[in-house]
């Protein structure tokens, strides 16, 4: 036996060893999301689906590297279809993986799958409700994947952020390297955000996409605003409002998206949602959509054609368990 594989197998040995120490084990998390929906396009289908809303199981662990240091991993799978045991097989995909450093002073870096910097700063209303099959987010095209993310410890309420994805060779044996930057303010009950995405990933738009949002909590109301634009795409403002009142949750909000074409094409999206949560490990909720827009919403009818409506709503009640 080679020594390498003898020294690589007391290393395991080793680290197996303190790993699992009863304060040092990983924690285990996960979650069940079913749904069922209504869905209506105006003078067009009208359909029902009982659906898996993205359930997932993860580990995560963080450790003291030195004081004020720590390091940390993530890794989350999901795409199990837990509605319909047929469909599951072999579908299991990564939806986030990263490992990184923080601290106290110099802030925090991590690398792999994550939330990229601009939707988690910017693009919220979309990101907010539980199916969301309608919302209309932000016209940003850097993903989730091969990124390497910094943000700042807070100074005085600001921090400043900023990521690149690697996505190494690309057509004509050029290199992409897209990139993101934000700068973001809370302090009390206000939060602001700016930040832009330079979608440089060969998408066919070389145009920059920039954002803003500005948010403002006092006791169990918060109400947000978001403007985010990117010429030769479209442009989405959003307006939301969130109420939360014992174990229920209430959020009202809208969209409007104008196209950057020659009809100025426009889309808007009414949303509105009442959540419960039944204990501290499972909440219900309802959620209806109200879809509206210039012929926006395509639809295959019961000959195969392709046709449009300015109309669309959904109607869907789900329940998560996640522990």
């Amino acid at each position: 036996m080679k020594k390498t594989l003898i020294a690589s197998a007391i290393a395991a040995a080793t680290f197996s060893a303190s790993a699992l120490a009863a304060d040092n084990m990983p924690t285990v998390y996960g979650n069940i999301q079913y749904a069922l929906a209504h869905d209506n396009f105006d003078g067009g289908p009208s359909t029902v689906d009982h659906f898996d809303n993205g359930s997932t199981l993860g580990v995560k662990h963080s450790h003291e590297i030195a004081p004020g240091l720590e390091g940390f991993f993530k890794l989350e799978l999901d795409g199990f279809d837990a509605d319909d045991k047929t469909k599951g097989r072999g579908r299991v995909r990564l939806d986030e993986a990263y490992i990184g450093v923080k601290g106290d002073s110099f802030g925090k870096i991590w690398v792999g799958s994550d939330d990229s910097l601009y939707e988690r700063k910017i693009d919220q209303i979309a990101n907010f409700y539980e199916v969301g099959s309608i919302n209309v987010g932000g016209a940003y095209s850097t993903g989730e994947g091969d990124l390497i993310q910094y943000e700042t410890p807070s100074f005085g309420g600001l921090t400043l952020g900023a990521a690149v994805q690697v996505n190494g060779d690309v057509e004509n044996a050029e290199k992409s390297y897209p990139y993101q930057l934000a700068a973001a303010y809370e302090m009390g009950g206000v939060e602001l955000a700016l930040a832009m995405d330079s979608n440089d990933n060969h998408d066919g738009n070389a145009e920059n996409t920039y954002g803003l949002r500005a948010a403002y909590g006092a006791d169990s109301f918060t109400v947000s605003a978001e403007y985010q634009t990117r010429k030769d795409a479209y442009d989405v403002a959003g307006l939301m409002g969130v109420y939360t009142i014992g174990a229920n949750q209430f959020a009202l909000s809208y969209e409007l998206a104008t196209a950057d074409d020659a009809n100025d094409t426009e889309r808007d999206t009414v949303t509105l949602q009442a959540l419960h949560n039944v204990s501290d490990n499972m909440y219900v909720y309802f959620e209806g959509y109200l879809g509206g827009g210039d012929e926006v919403y395509e639809y295959t009818d019961s000959q195969g054609n392709t046709a449009s409506t300015d109309e669309r709503s959904i109607a869907s009640v789900g329940a998560v368990y996640y522990f």
